[in-house]
């Protein structure tokens, strides 16, 4: 069941129902021009993954701002995304079931649909479906460049699949899809570099397999936020695919980066349900004050009405970040519950007042999004609009 809208556009943040998604939209739009800007400089596509938004309209922007399509992981999101407009979307995972490829299908007689495969029984599959179905099915071979998860070795099976591909006049070979998702979040820049270049030499090599067996390889899609300008620039790769780089994270604003080129966006804005303070002249122990006084200070806590059901906790607590009208010094996130989190105030600040909100950045942007069914779109101090997750809870 879709959730209630927790807003209003002309409402102020503090009359936003929480805890509630919430993008800055000048943030937003500052990451959108920079990554399409970016991706136009290197002579590269942009394919932004929309597994971190899920969003039919953030997807109709990086395609406005001239993105050739975008990339999902799963096959309900692709068709929730098909059903909603967007015509051109690429699935980086395989589907090997009869169940998934009727989805492939259905989705792909209503956008441009690639799928990726590592196998040939899963071409054979594909090819026998799509043959019944009367539909061509374009397919990218996927090359594990050292993720160690899904793909194949460059190496002579990456030709046999590519020759299985064309053999079939129910698919159509487009190329590779070589991400290298451990390397996203290496903290260290050069380390992370490396870490991307060796991922560009293991693609390079697929595609001389390819090359010295005749057969043309149009696309060779991958890269994330954290190294999308090592692919982009290598001359290797003419697709990237960031895709938190629309929101970011504490995660992703861990690492170091020679500059840093993307702003938060994407905040959980939090209410604050439960307050308890030292009472400066008593016992000093926060049970002993039943009512805070407007200048009330730590030591103490505030308890926030979001926790484990509002954002992902894999990559670690949210961070509260300075913003106009929050001061994070001497606040910090701890122990997450189902419903609550706990934030600890050190002695002298000012503990947060019942009734007042607070923005945390999650730890990880894409599962915190697929939590919630709307994202609170502001602009100063304003709503401005709401988007729905178009893709939200798409899991198969």
């Amino acid at each position: 069941m879709t959730q209630p809208v927790p807003a209003a556009i002309g409402d102020a943040i503090d009359a936003i129902d929480t805890p509630a998604l919430l993008l800055d939209l000048d943030a937003f739009e500052a990451n959108l021009a920079r990554m399409a800007e970016t991706a136009r400089s290197l002579g590269v596509a942009l394919r932004p993954h929309a597994k971190s938004h899920k969003c039919a309209e953030i997807a109709r922007r990086q395609m406005a701002a001239g993105a050739v399509g975008v990339c999902v992981q799963k096959v309900s999101e692709a068709e929730a995304l098909a059903a909603a407009g967007i015509g051109n979307i690429l699935i980086c995972n395989e589907l090997v079931t009869r169940r998934k490829v009727a989805a492939l299908i259905r989705a792909g007689r209503q956008a441009r649909v690639i799928a990726c495969v590592d196998h040939l029984d899963n071409v054979a599959l594909i090819a026998q479906m799509a043959a019944e179905a009367g539909v061509v099915i374009p397919l990218m071979i996927e090359v594990d460049v050292g993720q160690g998860r899904c793909g194949i070795a460059p190496g002579a099976g990456v030709v046999a699949l590519a020759r299985r591909i064309e053999a079939e006049p129910a698919l159509e070979f487009v190329g590779l899809h070589a991400y290298q998702g451990s390397a996203q979040h290496v903290r260290d820049v050069g380390e992370r570099r490396d870490k991307a270049a060796a991922a560009v030499r293991q693609a390079d090599l697929a595609r001389s397999w390819l090359s010295e067996a005749g057969i043309a390889c149009p696309v060779i899609s991958g890269a994330g936020t954290g190294t999308f300008e090592v692919e982009g620039a290598s001359g290797v790769y003419n697709e990237i695919q960031p895709g938190s780089y629309v929101f970011m994270d504490a995660d992703y604003n861990r690492n170091a980066w020679a500059e840093r080129p993307f702003r938060q966006s994407l905040f959980v804005l939090a209410g604050v349900v439960s307050a308890t303070a030292a009472e400066r002249a008593g016992t000093g122990n926060p049970a002993d004050l039943a009512v805070l006084p407007a200048d009330a200070r730590g030591p103490g806590r505030a308890i926030v009405d979001a926790g484990l059901k509002a954002m992902a906790f894999d990559s670690g607590l949210p961070d509260i970040p300075a913003l106009p009208g929050q001061d994070p010094t001497g606040l910090a996130y701890g122990r997450p519950s189902d419903e609550h989190g706990t934030i600890s105030v050190a002695d002298g600040v000012p503990v947060p007042r019942i009734g007042s909100t607070l923005r945390l950045v999650p730890g990880h942007c894409d599962p915190t999004v697929n939590l919630h069914d709307w994202i609170v779109v502001v602009r100063g101090d304003r709503v401005v609009d709401l988007w729905a997750v178009t893709a939200r809870g798409c899991l198969a």
